[in-house]
């Protein structure tokens, strides 16, 4: 397979961030995906959402796993660093990641099938642990590197390209992303570029297991009449329950949105998320009331879309194992290894 590499220079007149990076400095290799895929705009949100956020590319982890999804970090922040895994396998990989290096910026990027299906007790874990990660799905309800089989997320009773009825029951990663005690959970559709970056850019200030499920049709095998995940049913099933902007560091901003009522959301960090909520009675601090409105219009055939739910104090794996504020990677041998003594009064406290 051939393809065209992206030029190095650019015109000297773009736009750049705060700390002098033009969107271009966030682009990496260019894709090989089919033309018109969603999981390119996705990339696209999260080129955006870096360099809204002035974040270094160095600072960045990418990790994936097998798939047209995992393929995807290969095409966005390429001066950062990445790892490719077994399928499936990306949550173990980023968790141990994690746990060496505190102070990187975690992405996972992974797929339906590499999350709903053979990594599905990885993703379980991953979100029930609360590592600090951003979790993005590539939802298209199939497998695009296979022609299209239905994975674990296509809704029961949809229709495969060539005519196939699906007959099992789907798993919904938002549903079991909130059971499993993830502290922020949303879900957003690649076509809407305006919901997508703003809630990239606030599970990437959040602290702890934030999860991001992305309905992102199949235009090879999942975008015709019968899929539920196609660019058509999306657009005509989709309720958004809340319109979002994020204000990094600064005072609360408010902006002259369609009429409706507006709730700030703090972050541990003190960064706002102004919500303008589009059902009066919906409440993204409530984890049950999300489960039971992300339930109830599941029944009615209407994907959520939205920032569903999030936690403003979250708690975060080295929060919880009580880790050292060093990252274990930069710790000498005489920290890693104090010797038989200290281990003695280790053993002797656990007695």
């Amino acid at each position: 397979m051939t393809y065209l590499a992206k030029p190095r220079f650019h015109h000297p007149s773009l736009p750049k961030n705060d700390i002098g990076f033009t969107r271009r400095d966030y682009e990496a290799s260019t894709s090989t995906l089919c033309a018109g895929c969603g999981h390119d705009s996705i990339s696209a949100a999260i080129i955006e959402a870096c360099f809204e956020l002035s974040i270094e590319p160095h600072r960045v982890a990418k990790i994936s796993g097998i798939g047209c999804s995992s393929k995807t970090p290969d095409y966005f922040l390429g001066a950062s660093h990445g790892f490719n895994s077994a399928h499936g396998r990306m949550p173990s990989v980023l968790t141990g990641a994690n746990l060496a290096n505190r102070d990187l910026i975690y992405l996972g990027v992974s797929g339906d099938g590499d999350s709903a299906s053979i990594g599905f007790g990885q993703f379980a874990h991953a979100m029930r642990r609360a590592v600090n990660m951003v979790y993005i799905v590539e939802n298209n309800g199939v497998y695009g590197l296979t022609k299209g089989q239905f994975s674990a997320t296509a809704d029961r009773g949809s229709k495969s390209k060539k005519g196939a009825v699906n007959s099992d029951s789907s798993i919904d990663l938002v549903a079991m992303a909130l059971q499993l005690g993830a502290t922020f959970v949303a879900r957003s559709f690649s076509g809407d570029k305006s919901q997508l970056v703003p809630l990239i850019k606030a599970a990437i200030q959040h602290k702890g297991a934030a999860f991001i499920d992305v309905i992102s049709p199949c235009i090879a095998f999942n975008n015709h009449a019968g899929s539920t995940k196609s660019l058509d049913y999306v657009r005509e099933h989709n309720e958004a329950v809340n319109a979002l902007d994020i204000m990094v560091g600064r005072d609360p901003i408010t902006v002259d949105y369609a009429p409706g009522r507006v709730a700030a959301v703090t972050q541990h960090d003190g960064t706002v998320l102004s919500l303008r909520k589009l059902n009066d009675d919906y409440d993204p601090h409530d984890r049950l009331a999300a489960m039971n409105f992300l339930q109830r219009h599941a029944a009615e055939g209407v994907i959520v879309t939205g920032l569903l739910y999030v936690e403003a104090e979250a708690d975060d794996l080295h929060t919880n194992l009580d880790t050292v504020a060093t990252p274990l990677n930069q710790l000498d041998e005489r920290a890693l290894c104090p010797g038989s003594t200290i281990l003695e009064q280790i053993n002797a406290s656990l007695r």
